[in-house]
């Protein structure tokens, strides 16, 4: 397993370099543009989670958070108050109920659900200004996707290879770091809050397609805020089970030591690299879903004979289920997505539904679609060819996923998908309010808003 990408060495501990990058939140500069993108993922998480706010996985963690009973001002999304490490035990899950939330385009999975529900739970808690929840949103953003990023090689993408969920392992360091950076941690305090989320870290990917895939987000939230406040209160741990080589969290997950894991140089803004997502599904589906889409008109109203298509290494590791029985499971199964698609629906969240397994246009098309993997074949590319029973034959390709920074969605575009998951749930004026209050999230005032908003469910 090499140690670094660019083949540059390390001068300090990956642990100690984390600390003093959180430890610095504060005091750095954030461009305009990193700030924007920062909103925008905060708008994104917020309307994935009130979306989903009664979904099946969620209503169970509710449930046993409200039955806790435990004093706090952390605002529970569409509920109560209550600790924030018990307050993002809910949000977390609620934000990733759908599998509609972002995924960072280097493989670290979904970041913006941890580190936001942990930044809006210390921000309604202890009343942080905007800026400061901004700026640890942001730290624990860039802290998460480096840990977990490398692209095709990288770590995220070998987690996946050796059975367990990137956003399982990796978002309770964005946790804690952004608790650490809300809460003034000392660099040392930090250090340790990284090795207690190193030695908690886990997320099966055997899990997908069950209530315990949004449950990583929650419980890895909940972890990374134990993980703070334990070294607040002088709580040691190992400080090295980041490094390589010396039986550390990477050397035990990812054990054929395949892994190239990127130097963690925070030179770059990852924010700005981070991926969105237009179809409530597995983001391994996204690409050969969109041209299922874009062959729905041309093949309306006739008989399918045959479906081949053609997907990255990954949809084959996380979406290979090809008879789904549940509507949850059908959002991590290229051929039930693929059926949408071809079959006129957008798969927004409303289509995974039971009507849809109830479908017969949809669910007789399985038997007929054929998924081969490529491996040389990029995660943001997908090709489709559909035979008719006439013979004729039509294909679609996707070169560039919408939603990929290279092909971004239009502030439009993300409007469009958040009044359609929170005008259901607190009214189409409430929401506008909420969109308008989270797209000025700088300015003060705006978090206390936004709590409001966010408090018992109401239309």
């Amino acid at each position: 397993m090499s140690a670094h990408a660019s083949g540059k060495k390390e001068d300090r501990p990956r642990g100690c370099r984390i600390a003093q990058y959180v430890h610095g939140t504060t005091e750095r500069d954030y461009p305009p543009h990193v700030i924007k993108a920062a909103k925008y993922a905060l708008i994104d998480f917020v309307g994935v989670a009130v979306g989903a706010y009664d979904d099946e996985p969620v209503r169970p963690v509710r449930q046993l958070v409200a039955s806790w009973n435990a004093e706090g001002r952390a605002q529970v999304f569409m509920g109560g108050r209550t600790s924030p490490a018990f307050a993002v035990l809910v949000n977390g899950t609620m934000g990733h109920a759908m599998d509609f939330d972002d995924a960072h385009t280097m493989g670290a999975g979904h970041i913006s659900v941890p580190c936001g529900s942990t930044a809006f739970a210390y921000a309604s808690h202890l009343g942080f200004s905007e800026m400061d929840t901004l700026k640890a949103f942001i730290t624990g953003f860039e802290v998460t996707a480096r840990l977990g990023g490398g692209g095709e090689s990288g770590v995220g993408r070998n987690l996946h290879r050796t059975g367990f969920h990137p956003t399982g392992v990796l978002c309770r360091f964005g946790a804690a770091a952004v608790a650490g950076a809300l809460l003034k941690l000392t660099e040392s305090q930090i250090e340790h809050a990284m090795g207690i989320a190193a030695t908690t870290a886990a997320g099966l990917l055997g899990s997908f397609g069950t209530h315990s895939k949004p449950l990583h987000a929650g419980k890895g939230a909940m972890d990374g805020i134990m993980s703070a406040e334990l070294a607040a209160r002088g709580f040691e741990a190992a400080t090295d089970l980041l490094e390589i080589g010396n039986g550390g969290m990477l050397d035990a997950l990812i054990q054929d030591r395949n892994a190239i894991v990127p130097p963690l140089d925070f030179e770059n803004w990852e924010i700005l690299r981070n991926g969105y997502k237009p179809f409530a599904s597995g983001r391994a589906s996204h690409a050969v879903a969109q041209a299922a889409c874009d062959l729905a008109e041309r093949v309306k109203g006739r008989t399918i004979a045959k479906v081949r298509a053609k997907v990255h290494t990954n949809a084959g590791l996380t979406m290979g289920n090809a008879q789904p029985r549940t509507p949850l499971e059908g959002k991590f199964s290229v051929a039930f997505c693929i059926a949408l698609g071809l079959r006129g629906y957008k798969l927004a969240a409303t289509d995974f539904s039971e009507a849809t397994m109830r479908d017969h246009s949809v669910m007789g098309l399985l038997p007929l679609i054929d998924v081969e993997v490529v491996a040389s074949q990029a995660a943001h590319e997908a090709h489709l060819e559909v035979t008719l029973d006439d013979g004729a034959v039509h294909h679609a390709d996707t070169s560039m996923v919408l939603g990929h920074p290279s092909n971004p969605m239009s502030p439009e575009n993300f409007q469009a998908k958040f009044h359609g998951l929170v005008d259901p749930v607190i009214g189409a004026a409430n929401a506008r309010r909420l969109f308008n209050a989270l797209e000025n999230f700088e300015q003060p005032g705006r978090m206390q808003e936004i709590v409001g908003l966010l408090g018992e469910k109401r239309k």
